[in-house]
């Protein structure tokens, strides 16, 4: 059977392999490793190379990959394109996909993780208006550090500075809001902890994979970038069992500027091997040299003296042969600038040139930079990615760092018009292309949407080098946004700033991309925003924009004192700023603040009339206050204006749950159920539909539903003790109410539920503690007070059972069981 031709990139590669000289001790340290089987004291499974810019790390890498494929062994190749561990694990997958192996259980995982975590704003904004304080386990959880609060939108580093009470509130509100919308509590984890969900799918997926090859190698290159968010997890990946256990056949190898750290690695020495990398020796330079024809002494020296030995020097001036050390030059000139000295195509010259401007290339992005006729581009990128210092990653290309660098500073300084007349066309041409893709679509949507994020961040980056002075408050302006989106996006936008300064040679764009990297890393987006407000000199509209986003971060994590600051700054800056008053009036409904709450909605909707869902949640806020017919009002205009709204039909079965119309509040709540079926919050107001209903199977079957999707949530357990009680099981009531108290000592509601249970069991003593306990938390409680009296007329206890019975008529005159008890107790005591 003939065999295929090769591809481009087969054939580019091959090429580019045939050429490598050097580094034979750390190819051969690789490559014996796999003679060694796992079991084998000497075998490693990490290798991590380092050293400075220039040393050919990338390029060892690629070789490794490439002896580590020789030997059999599925691999997959992760740099800093990505941002997050899930990204990292997303390329993994991709890559794997590509040589037969995939991974479709992760996939569907990342899949959904995309989604959800893009949703949880929106779940946030229609909490359930009665704020809860946090429970117990999340107090212990965010002491410990394991709220998964890194992972709340917004949030970062951040946590650490907060009180534990802002923290284990944040957490529980966020995850309170998600398990309501979501399905599963899968979902609720994939955006708070979606490491937790993946990373044992990834470790399942390797396994089987592990049955298909005799080696997995995972090649983390540019660590010092991606180091920060993936070293925690890949070590707790290899030396803990955390997530699972990870095939013995895995090998990884890291490459990055530092070494590693000691503090976290430094204990497993045995297993890893460091592979420090300088400038090639001489011996090894000049095998290379020799490898490419170039033997004169005299022009080897002059290579030796010009490149320092640096690798990527050393191959650029190898490729170009030259005989005579005149061909080298001055001395002080780079050695790129040599390169283009030799190249005499004025074509491919141009070419070399322009593309060292994007960041990135891709054969659309090359056409955009090089003015050549269509029927040359293709020839000319095949060159192009062939050149020693261009890094070719599959899809696309880029320039080593130091090459790149050398070339943007010499067509800068040759050529300033010229400079920023080539970035001002890539920056239409991406301009152009993100305007393709915005489709009519809304401003959220789009800060959703990863490739238009992609698009507008290069753009930025163009415009920032093209003209630094027009561009830079129109990108910290999008910085805010980025903030808005999650933390990652604000990274990217951050390094950009950084970039582009760097490449622009503009200290002032250079400077707020360190400030606001420095900032994301110590504090997360909430101190970068509070950089960004102190300092950019926004105009009005942006810093309210800002202060929103900062705001709604802050509500996030539970403090909700300076997130109402952020949102009262907001709407001064800005009165027509219909999302500021929105998210203040989210805040002061938390804060149980509804009547100032109900205002701000009102604002609201003179200013975005067919918001459905500040319609449905001003609806909730009125049902609070008891305004049932304006609650009905906001309703019905939110499920008019939005009826796939599952909170609105739970929000308006709860208003007629309270006026007694139990078939409209069955339908209502049925309704929002089979929107989303896993909704607890529309499961236990059914529940109370079924028991007035006089239906306690019904009742239980969704109460337990409640209970198994939120098992910590203290006023589901706490309804289903009630009902559990209130059938005669009272152990079971009892264990419910002790759940929910552990997870939350001070609600009050199910240590008076807990003190009727224990009444019901002739214990008054523990009765009565429970309910003093109650009454403690919430004097004016007619519930706790009824069944205290109770418990003193079991006791024969009188004055003091008359007392809590007249208390309780007093504060509910209308309240036919507080009267009833009060007739009962006077005709007792005689």
């Amino acid at each position: 059977m003939t065999r295929a031709r090769l591809s481009m990139q087969e054939l580019i590669a091959q090429r580019r392999r045939a050429g490598f000289i050097g580094r034979g001790a750390e190819r051969a340290a690789f490559r014996t490793n796999f003679d060694l089987p796992p079991e084998d004291e000497r075998h490693r499974f990490l290798f991590h190379v380092h050293g400075n810019a220039g040393v050919g790390k990338t390029f060892l890498v690629r070789e490794l990959e490439q002896v580590a494929r020789e030997k059999g062994a599925l691999t997959a190749y992760v740099d800093e394109s990505v941002g997050s561990v899930p990204e990292a694990m997303a390329a993994i997958s991709r890559q794997l996909a590509a040589q037969g192996c995939r991974f479709k259980d992760l996939e569907r995982l990342l899949a959904a993780h995309r989604e959800r975590r893009y949703e949880a704003e929106a779940a946030v904004a229609t909490l359930e208006a009665e704020p809860e304080g946090p429970s117990a386990g999340s107090m212990v959880a965010a002491r410990a550090g394991l709220a998964g609060l890194g992972m709340v939108p917004g949030v970062g580093a951040f946590a650490g500075a907060l009180d534990a009470a802002q923290l284990a509130q944040g957490a529980d509100r966020l995850r309170a809001g998600l398990s309501a919308r979501y399905r599963s509590r899968e979902d609720v984890q994939l955006v708070m902890q979606p490491e937790q969900v993946l990373t044992p799918v990834l470790l399942n997926e390797l396994t089987d994979a592990a049955a298909t090859a005799p080696w997995i190698v995972l090649f983390f290159d540019t660590y010092e970038r991606t180091g920060p968010f993936l070293d925690g997890w890949l070590h707790e990946v290899m030396t803990g069992d955390r997530y699972g256990t990870l095939p013995a056949t895995v090998v990884a190898v890291t490459a990055g500027q530092r070494p590693f750290d000691t503090a976290r690695w430094g204990a497993f020495a045995d297993f890893m091997t460091d592979v420090p990398l300088g400038p090639f020796t001489e011996a090894e330079a000049r095998g290379l040299l020799a490898g490419k024809g170039v033997v004169s002494e005299p022009v080897v020296e002059e290579v030796l003296r010009l490149t320092g030995g640096l690798p990527v020097l050393v191959s650029t001036l190898a490729e170009q042969r030259p005989a005579d050390p005149d061909d080298i030059g001055d001395p002080s000139a780079t050695a790129v600038e040599r390169f283009l000295k030799w190249e005499q195509d004025p074509v491919r010259r141009s070419a070399a040139l322009a593309c060292a401007l994007p960041r990135h290339l891709d054969m659309d992005v090359f056409r955009a930079a090089v003015d050549c006729p269509d029927g040359e581009a293709d020839a000319l990128f095949a060159w192009l990615r062939a050149l020693p210092f261009v890094a070719d990653r599959g899809d696309r290309i880029r320039y080593h760092d130091l090459v790149r660098e050398t070339m943007l500073r010499m067509q800068r300084g040759r050529s300033p018009r010229g400079w920023a007349g080539q970035h001002t066309r890539l920056a239409r041409t991406f301009g152009r292309w993100r305007a393709e893709s915005e489709a009519g679509r809304g401003e959220r949507e789009l800060w959703a949407d990863e490739k238009w994020r992609e698009l507008r961040l290069t753009e930025t980056y163009h415009l920032l080098c093209a003209q630094a002075s027009a561009a830079l408050p129109v990108a910290l302006r999008d910085f805010a946004d980025a903030c808005d989106t999650d933390d990652v996006t604000a990274a990217r936008w951050a390094r950009t700033l950084l970039d582009a300064g760097r490449d622009g040679d503009t200290e002032a764009v250079s400077r707020w991309g360190s400030d606001l990297s420095r900032a994301l890393t110590e504090g997360g987006t909430i101190a970068a925003l509070a950089r960004l407000l102190s300092r950019a000199g926004l105009d009005e509209p942006a810093q309210a924009r800002a202060l929103v986003v900062r705001g709604s971060a802050l509500r996030r994590v539970g403090a909700l004192e300076e997130a109402l600051r952020e949102y009262d700054r907001a709407v001064t800056l800005d009165t027509d700023f219909a999302r500021a008053y929105r998210g203040r009036s989210y805040v002061r409904g938390e804060l149980g603040d509804y009547e100032a709450a109900v205002d701000d909605l009102d604002r609201a909707l003179e200013l975005e009339p067919d918001s459905a869902s500040a319609h449905s949640v001003r609806g909730e806020y009125h049902r609070a206050l008891d305004h049932a017919d304006a609650a009905l009002r906001d309703l019905n205009r939110g499920i008019e204006l939005d009826p796939a709204h599952h909170f609105a039909w739970a929000s308006r079965g709860a208003v007629h749950l309270a006026r007694g119309e139990l078939d409209a509040a069955r339908a209502d709540l049925d309704r929002s159920l089979d929107l989303d079926p896993d909704y607890t919050w529309a499961l236990v107001r059914r529940a109370r539909v079924w028991r007035g209903l006089g239906d306690p199977a019904r009742q239980l079957a969704d109460l337990d539903r409640a209970v198994i999707l939120q098992p910590d949530w203290p006023w589901g357990r706490c309804e289903r003790g009630d009902a559990l009680r209130n059938a005669g099981r009272v152990e079971e009531a009892l264990r419910d109410y002790d759940h929910v108290l552990a997870l939350d000592p001070d609600y009050a509601s199910a240590h008076a539920s807990r003190g009727a249970a224990l009444a019901a069991q002739g214990r008054h003593e523990e009765a009565l503690t429970a309910l003093n306990r109650a009454l403690d938390l919430n004097p004016a409680y007619t519930w706790a007070l009824c069944h205290r009296a109770e418990a003193h007329l079991a006791r024969a206890a009188f004055d003091l059972a008359l007392a809590d019975a007249e208390r309780a008529c007093a504060l509910s005159p209308d309240d036919e069981r507080a009267r009833a008890v009060r007739d009962r107790v006077r005709g007792a005591a005689g």
